[in-house]
């Protein structure tokens, strides 16, 4: 009971990490415009996941359920939990990129469409465009 609630426990961390470092690296990505796959993000985002879902797990293990520790075999299995994950939540993200791109831009650097998808996006409520309208008058 106690080993399914700390995997448990983990999955939810490693999904939240996966996540995390995936939308950073996202904002890295066009921060910088790298246009090439970026493989040491990719490395540096599985190691991080490792790195917090390993404590937390070695956190529940130790000090709430009081079991011993196999770091090994705790590490490899996270390993095998973290990297289906970081793949699928890598290729949600660029699918999302991919469908809501603002438009497509030619060879020649000249835009040829307008993303639809994109312009249908949900937009701000009109009260939102006017919010800090008070504090400018001032």
């Amino acid at each position: 009971m106690y080993t399914v609630l700390t995997y448990f426990v983990s999955l939810f961390v490693i999904v939240i990490s996966v996540f995390t470092t995936l939308f950073i690296k996202n904002e890295l990505e066009r921060m910088f415009r790298e246009k090439n796959k970026m493989i040491p993000f990719h490395i540096c985002n599985v190691l991080l996941t490792l790195m917090v879902s390993f404590a937390a797990h070695a956190v529940l293990t130790i000090y709430i359920i009081g079991d011993k520790f196999n770091w090994l075999r705790q590490l490899v299995i996270l390993i095998f939990i973290i990297l289906p994950i970081y793949i699928l939540g890598h290729l949600a993200f660029e699918k999302y990129k991919s469908v809501y791109k603002k438009y497509i831009p030619a060879e020649s650097g000249k835009i040829l469409v307008l993303n639809e998808k994109y312009l249908k996006k949900k937009k701000w409520p009109s009260k939102f465009k006017n919010y800090n309208d008070f504090s400018k008058e001032k």
